[in-house]
């Protein structure tokens, strides 16, 4: 997505116990931080999830001060299009629950970091009136950064529901490969939606009519997605001149 971006305000406050943030992504630009999706409330109330200079996968709740979990694993392979999944739910006894992350299909249990938030605690940044949300960047300050670099495709916003990855995806019986569910069952919720499937529209595909907004760059349709995905250069093995349109 290069210094491309998307934006969408919402025009309602949820309750903002319970998110799940499902995508397919594939990275063109290794060793570089890139913002899957960013919340924005205030400088110190914002809620994200992105990949970190080292590969791993973090994801923050009040800029890390209320939660913030690290993976210790990472993230590499620019030819593969991860499922990953984001999922919040604040109402569990279980602080270890309120947070998970999911690759594949299979949640991830090592972390360099980890720390949760309080039972029952509200999101600061993300489904907020008047309060903008972004995909592709972290925008604080009027400016983007840490822009994602590569494709991403079925992109679903859930509000007010915590899924687990069968939603959206299954192990294929012949291969063992985890493979896309391009039809999901779920219920969006008021700030809810479902963007870029298997494509570059950015209209809601969830029937909340909750569309983005491509803020700035261009995006670019591709036939490269999860169920029919190209071999693309591995940057990261001395390459060095700039990759784009998804590698």
């Amino acid at each position: 997505m290069a210094t491309t971006y998307l934006t969408r305000t919402p025009s309602s406050t949820s309750t903002r116990k319970k998110l799940t943030f499902s995508a397919w992504c594939k990275r063109a630009n290794i060793n570089s931080e890139g913002m899957l999706i960013h919340a924005l409330n205030n400088s110190s109330e914002s809620d994200g999830l992105r990949f970190y200079t080292d590969n791993s996968l973090n994801c923050i709740l009040s800029n890390g001060n209320d939660g913030s979990v690290t993976t210790n694993r990472k993230f590499t392979d620019p030819n593969a299009f991860y499922h990953i999944m984001w999922v919040v739910d604040t109402t569990q006894g279980t602080a270890s629950d309120r947070i998970k992350l999911y690759v594949n299909g299979i949640q991830e249990t090592s972390f360099s970091a980890a720390s949760y938030p309080s039972q029952d605690f509200v999101m600061e940044g993300m489904f907020v009136s008047a309060k903008p949300m972004y995909i592709g960047t972290q925008l604080d300050g009027g400016s983007g950064s840490n822009y994602f670099g590569g494709v991403m495709s079925f992109v679903n916003i859930i509000d007010g529901t915590a899924y687990t990855p069968s939603s959206f995806g299954s192990t294929d019986s012949v291969t063992g490969q985890w493979k896309i569910n391009t039809s999901p069952s779920v219920t969006y919720g008021t700030n809810g939606s479902l963007i870029l499937k298997n494509g570059n529209t950015i209209t809601d595909q969830s029937g909340n009519s909750n569309n983005w907004t491509l803020a700035a760059g261009t995006l670019t349709n591709t036939e490269d997605c999860p169920s029919n995905n190209f071999a693309t250069w591995n940057k990261s093995i001395g390459y060095t001149d700039a990759l784009t349109n998804g590698n």
